[in-house]
Parts: structure tokens; sequence; C-alpha cells
């Protein structure tokens, strides 16, 4: 009976039973798809279960829990995803030979978030049973709504982010509050980091920073061969970070820099031919101004051979960030537009049931929801707010960081920090990286470090509480 009152057990408990009751049990709910679905489909397999099925009906208003299967690698996508849907996929092929049900993926992320949910609590309880509760609760509040749960029964990316950005988090907290660390600890949040940093291929720039974490851990006094072991995968985690972003596929890359160019610096530009020449680029792109990639009415169709020498030949992120930096009223109005759509963890113009279930085009779960809709419709949508809670946030882990002597307390307050630098950078990228094109949906895992960040502070907070009340009932005595 003991063991069942734990607070990580608890925790665990709950949360399948609203897994169980959000995702497995009728009606479906999931995430429609916007078109991105084919890229993992090519990869691992899949095809759309009905073929003649209508664009309208197969896209933005509808989700599918059937798919159909096809060839393995018509296509190409690099993402640890593939090695999360390949499995179920295969298994399913094996024993349910007519099609694949989306929901066996989504109990592989399932079982991911649960274990984080266990970990996390249990890292709580460590300090005290109260703050396990707290942050069991705060954890089955925000990362069971139904915003962030429908996109388990998905193909996107997004739940891989989600469920590794919070098991990377709590290994590496594990590791560094441990007295002696073994290799084995160490290799699973190796391998934790690896499945987050090529998640996507925006990812893959924070593993640069996880690669300074690995040699930092090194310095802890670990069993067996650790020293060495950390150092390796320091290494490690930097050359797939370098090798992810220099691979990303050609066509990836020039949609990004359209998007980027065309939808984000020059989107409402006061002067579009001014910020051409500051490009290095051709007037006569004017005409493309305020449009993206996938636009059918452009005046210079996105693939036109004429753009190759005159476009996506002379242009590179390197030289966005360089526009930016000579023009950072300009990144600071962009950060203003993406703030107004920071707080959004669903995309709101994605259905959620299947057609089947008779509702209309476009309806969204609600259930368990109040997180997500607290968040976007209370929680206020500008700059200022989000440097507010960057500071709050920053101002508790320094206050800790430096109160500790500890090289293992030290790691965490980085790791603490680190968080916050993932948030921020999470925040950016989509600025830089694809201007204003469908910005609310790629500052998801912005929103999974907000959250984050909030139950950290929620837990810390209780934690200074429950020990001042202790410190307090004993000077009574």
């Amino acid at each position: 009976m003991k063991r069942l009152l734990k607070a990580e057990v608890l925790a665990a408990l709950a949360g399948g039973g609203l897994i169980i009751y959000l995702l497995f049990l009728k009606p479906f709910v999931g995430v429609a798809d916007n078109g991105d679905f084919l890229r993992m489909m090519n990869t691992i397999g899949l095809n759309y279960y009905e073929a003649v099925e209508g664009y309208a009906d197969r896209f933005f208003s509808f989700s599918h829990s059937r798919f159909s299967y096809d060839n393995l690698f018509r296509g190409f996508y690099p993402s640890s995803q593939i090695f999360l849907v390949l499995v179920p996929r295969l298994i399913s092929g094996l024993f349910h030979g007519s099609y694949f049900d989306i929901r066996l993926l989504g109990a592989v992320y399932a079982l991911l978030l649960l274990a984080a949910t266990w970990l996390i609590v249990k890292l709580g309880t460590g300090r005290s049973y109260i703050t396990g509760l707290v942050l069991g609760a705060g954890m089955l509040f925000v990362f069971y709504d139904i915003g962030y749960l429908a996109y388990f029964n998905s193909l996107f990316g997004e739940p891989v982010s989600m469920v590794f950005m919070l098991l990377t988090f709590a290994l590496g907290l594990r590791l560094a509050g441990q007295e002696q660390p073994t290799p084995k600890g160490l290799t699973v949040f190796f391998i934790a980091v690896l499945f987050l940093i090529c998640s996507k291929i925006q990812n893959a720039p924070v593993g640069i920073a996880f690669a300074l974490i690995f040699l930092r851990m090194a310095a802890l006094k670990g069993s067996g061969s650790w020293k060495k072991l950390a150092r390796w995968f320091a290494v490690a985690v930097f050359l797939v970070s370098v090798i992810m972003y220099v691979g990303a596929p050609k066509e990836l890359k020039h949609i990004n820099l359209y998007q980027t160019v065309f939808f984000g610096i020059l989107n409402e530009s006061p002067d579009v031919r001014g910020d051409l020449r500051d490009l290095g680029l051709p007037e006569r792109l004017e005409v493309l101004a305020g449009t993206n990639y996938f636009q059918g009415d452009t005046a210079i169709k996105q693939d036109d051979p004429s753009l190759t020498p005159d476009f996506y030949d002379r242009m590179s992120h390197k030289d966005v960030l360089f526009f930016y930096l000579k023009h950072p009223s300009r990144l600071i109005d962009n950060m203003k537009y993406a703030a107004e759509n920071s707080m959004s963890i669903r995309p709101y113009y994605l259905g959620s049931y299947e057609k089947s279930e008779n509702k209309p085009a476009g309806a969204l779960a609600y259930t368990y929801s109040a997180w997500s809709q607290f968040k976007n419709n209370h929680i206020p949508h500008t700059l200022g707010f989000l440097v507010l809670f960057y500071l709050v946030y920053y101002g508790g882990v320094l206050f800790e960081y430096f109160r500790t002597r500890e090289l293992r307390g030290r790691i965490a307050g980085e790791l603490m920090m680190l968080l916050g630098l993932i948030g921020l950078f999470s925040f950016l990228v989509p600025i830089l990286g694809d201007g204003r094109a469908d910005i609310g949906k790629h500052l998801f895992l912005f929103n999974v470090c907000f959250d984050m960040m909030a139950v950290a502070m929620l837990g810390w907070v209780v934690h200074k509480l429950a020990g001042a009340g202790k410190y307090f009932a004993g000077q009574k005595r």
C-alpha cells in the first residue's frame, strides 16, 4: 500500500488513466494533417487509407486513425521520429495487415511521457513528499492537456520534441543529483539527447549546448569509465548536431529561406527595395514580398529556374542573421509578432475528430483543455510579459546556483539555465528560419520549454514554502 501512495506512482497511475480516457476511448482524437505527414509517411512506408478521399477531407479538417501500408523509404526525412514510428509500423504489419492504427504510435509516446512523469516526480520527492505531489499535479495539469496529447495520435514530429525534452532534463537532473552516477545512466541520457536534437532539423544546434553539459558532467565522480565516456558523448553530440544541420534536404532549405525572406523580412516591410539591396538581391524580387512558398498566385513561381541564381544561390541563414543585426528594430517587430502567437499549444486550424464522428469540419476536442485554453486566452501574448517571465525564472535559478558550491548542484543549475536558453532559441529560430509562416505551430518547442519552466517554478516555490513552514514550526517548539 505504501508503494501505491508514493507520489511518482500516483502521478503515473493518474497520467495513464488520463491518456487512456483521452486518446484510446471513443471518440478518436488526433490532429488533422496539414501536408507535413507525407515526409514521414514516405520514409516509413505508410499512405492514406482512403485512396479516393477529397482534399477537404484529407487535410486540415479531420484527423485520421487508419493508414495503409506502402513501400519503405520511398523518400527520406532525417529525424529520430523514424525509429519511434517504424517499430510499431513493422509490428503492426506482422499482426494487423489491413491497416496501421495510429494509436499504436500514440501508445509509444504515452509510455515515454509516463516515464518522464515518473522520473520528474521522483526527483521532486527527493526534496519533500509535498514537492513531489505538486510537481505531479503540475505535470498532469500541463503536459496531459489535450492540446499536447492529441499530437500523439498523429504523424507530426512535435510529440518527439516534447517527450524527449522532458526525459532529457529528468535524466540529466537525476545524474547531477547522484553521488556516484553510472555510465549506464549517462548512456541513457545521451540517447535521450540524441532523440531530442534529431527530432527536427531546427533542434540540431541545441546539441552544441548539450555537448558542453557532457563536458561538465565529465568532472563528476562517476563509476567505471565515466570521464572518458562523458567526453566521447560530448564529441558525438556535437558532430551529430553539425551533420544534422548541414545534411538537411536542399528542398527544405529552399523552402525555409523563401519563407524567411519573403514572408518574414519583406512581409510588411517599410522599404522592400532597400531591404533587397541590403540582402544583395535584385529589386525585381519585390513582387514576392509578403508571399509564402506554398502560395499559388505569385508573380514568380517559387520553383522558377531564375530564382536559383537570383535568390537560392545567393541567400543563406547567415545573411538573414546579419540583416537582423544591422536592423535590430525589424527583429524586435518580428519578435513581437511571434509573442502574439506564442501561447498556443495546439494549431487551432487543424481539426481533432475523424469525419465519421459527424462533427463540423475543423471541430476541436476541448475535453481536459484547461491549461491550453487558459494559456491561449488569459496569459499575456506580449514580448514584455515573456521578458518578465524569463527574468523571474532566471532570478530563481541564479539564486540557487550561486548558493551551492557543490559541482553537482552547479551542473543541475546549468541544466535549468539551458532549459531557458532552449526556449529562447526555439522562440528565435522560427523568425530566423521560417519567417512568419505558421509561426504558432513552429513555436511548439518554445511552449514546451515555457511550460517546463512554469512547472519548475511552481515546484521550487512549494519547496521553499514547505521548508519555511518546517523552520517556523521548529521555532515555536
